[in-house]
């Protein structure tokens, strides 16, 4: 369970979004919770492995080595 105080503009926008709907405003704010959390994983993700990249924990392979790995070369 979840309790979250909105400020009473965004509030009143879910009330209306959810009026004019026909859905609950528990659908639409965890609907935008969903959508956020996925887009802060895969940008945290990302950081981290570029991290590991960076610091070595991670190699990586061109572009050129893909291709001629998959006997695909020009």
């Amino acid at each position: 369970m979840l309790a979250i105080r909105l400020p009473e503009t965004i509030e009143q926008r879910l009330e209306d979004l959810a009026t004019l709907t026909g859905r609950t405003k528990t659908y639409y704010a965890r609907e935008a919770i969903i959508d956020k959390i996925e887009d802060l994983e895969e940008i945290y993700l990302a950081e981290k492995e570029l991290e590991d990249i960076r610091s070595g924990k991670v190699s990586t392979i061109s572009s050129e080595e893909v291709w001629s790995d998959l006997g695909l070369e020009d």
